[in-house]
């Protein structure tokens, strides 16, 4: 875990653009840095106020000029950190910024460790560890619905929902442990009744937030679609429509695709992952049977399925039965792409059988473009993200949701210790497990492990 005190300094932006910052924090941060920095108009930053900017060249130990720069000033306790912080904005060449973190070092900063800036922010009651761990999430976001969804995160909506659970829970549990203190004497401070249904209440909306995780990790890692059908049908052309450039390499040769090709592509805000699989026909090929294996572990992980057939062919037994299985999970969505339409008046619709029900069926031409903007709209139906979009508490991240099932499960314990009749004791024991583990999500409650494996999977700078 962090050590605390002392000045840390890191790069706060990635190498080789025109510009870098440099943050460095601590009790001496600001002195560290008027060791080295000189002013244009000679003041000190040390002796500066917060939120001001300044001028000047940074120099090596030496007294060799390394850049010109500007260092921002935050005063604690108003800085991300809460402590003494400068920002040192500098000329992005690797040279540079390695200069002055050596320089820094020198006159007694330390590296910092992943994630430390962002912890001692944690540690200084900036901001919770949802927060916290929001910020990694806003960094990582490449689509606006994954930035939306940090972004309410960061600004602490879902840490109000848990903290006016949490206040319930308290009230809840003082009046209950007063009962323990005048147990010899029999009184009642809580209504049964009404503390039934006051838990049920919170259960509900808990398993509310529970049910978003569905949503919320599939905006987080990528909505996985799979694309599957016959070799040759077009599946890799399609998957290079959709990413607007040559991914996917594609051959009149059967089988050219033997491995699953996966790309990332934003579509109306959302992150899709697609999954280009090898194509699924009988073959003595071990390599292609690697591939084709691969295909249905995709198919089991992927909720979106983009079925591609051939227009002008009828669909084969093997392929209707796939077909079959896929439509058959309720949860699965599953559109069936009549490819190879180059002529939109020439395309037949091949005739199912009674039991395939796919939720749309698509004409479309993966290679001139014909009908992929029916299917773009038809994929971003598939996922609500009208309430990330709304600002809405949405669950991404795996320990909530762990911790969440398990309030959820101890809550359940609770009222059935209420139906029971069991001892005021044992009902206060079940809410104060549920106390506990809601505090563990907002850093209430913390554990150095948790902590550092939190903070382990931030940048440096950050």
């Amino acid at each position: 875990m962090f050590r605390h005190g002392d000045t840390i300094v890191a790069p706060a932006t990635a190498s080789g653009g025109a510009l870098a910052l440099i943050r460095i924090s601590g009790p001496d941060a600001l002195v560290l840095c008027d060791r080295c920095f000189r002013a244009k108009r000679g003041n000190r930053l040390a002796a500066s106020e917060g939120y001001t900017a300044h001028f000047g060249t940074l120099n090596d130990p030496d007294g060799h000029f390394i850049d010109e720069v500007i260092v921002t000033v935050f005063r604690a306790p108003a800085s991300y950190t809460g402590e003494e912080t400068a920002e040192i904005s500098c000329h992005g060449s690797r040279w540079i910024v390695s200069a002055i973190l050596r320089t820094l070092i020198h006159h007694g900063a330390r590296p910092a460790e992943a994630g430390e800036f962002t912890a001692r922010a944690f540690l200084a009651g900036k901001l919770d560890l949802s927060q916290a761990e929001a910020v990694a999430d806003l960094i990582a976001s490449d689509n606006r619905a994954a930035h939306d969804m940090a972004a309410t995160q960061l600004r602490g909506h879902y840490s109000d929902d848990l903290h006016a659970l949490r206040a319930e829970l308290l009230r809840l549990a003082a009046l209950l442990e007063l009962e323990l203190d005048f147990s010899e004497e029999d009184v009642t401070f809580a209504d049964r009744s009404e503390l039934y249904r006051l838990l049920e209440r919170i259960q509900q909306e808990i398993g509310r937030l529970t049910d978003s995780f569905a949503l919320g990790n599939a905006i987080r890692e990528g909505v996985a679609v799979a694309i599957v059908g016959e070799p040759n049908v077009g599946k890799s052309t399609l998957l290079n429509r959709l990413a607007g450039d040559d991914r996917a390499m594609v051959s009149d040769i059967a089988g050219t695709t033997r491995d699953t090709v996966e790309e990332r592509i934003t579509i109306g805000g959302i992150g899709f992952r697609f999954i280009d699989t090898a194509g699924i026909r009988q073959s003595d090929d071990p390599l292609e049977q690697m591939g084709i294996e691969r295909t249905y572990r995709a198919l089991d992980q992927a909720r979106i399925v983009l079925f591609m057939a051939d227009s002008h062919s009828s669909l084969s037994a093997e392929q209707a039965a796939l077909l079959r299985r896929l439509t058959a999970d309720p949860d699965r969505k599953v559109t069936l792409l009549l490819n190879k339409c180059d002529d939109p008046a020439q395309c037949p619709s091949p005739q199912l059988p009674t039991d395939i029900t796919p939720a749309i069926t698509l004409p479309l031409s993966a290679k001139y473009g014909y009908g992929i903007d029916r299917l773009t709209g038809w994929l971003t139906d598939c996922v609500d993200a009208s309430a990330i979009f709304g600002g809405e508490s949405v669950v991404s991240n795996v320990r909530h949701y762990d911790r969440l099932r398990h309030a959820s499960e101890t809550l359940t314990e609770a009222r059935r210790a209420l139906d029971d009749g069991l001892p005021t004791d044992l009902v206060a024991e079940e809410i104060r497990d549920v106390l506990r583990t809601i505090g563990e999500i907002t850093g209430e409650i913390t554990d150095n492990d948790i902590l550092g494996e939190i903070f382990s999977k931030f940048c440096i700078g950050k």
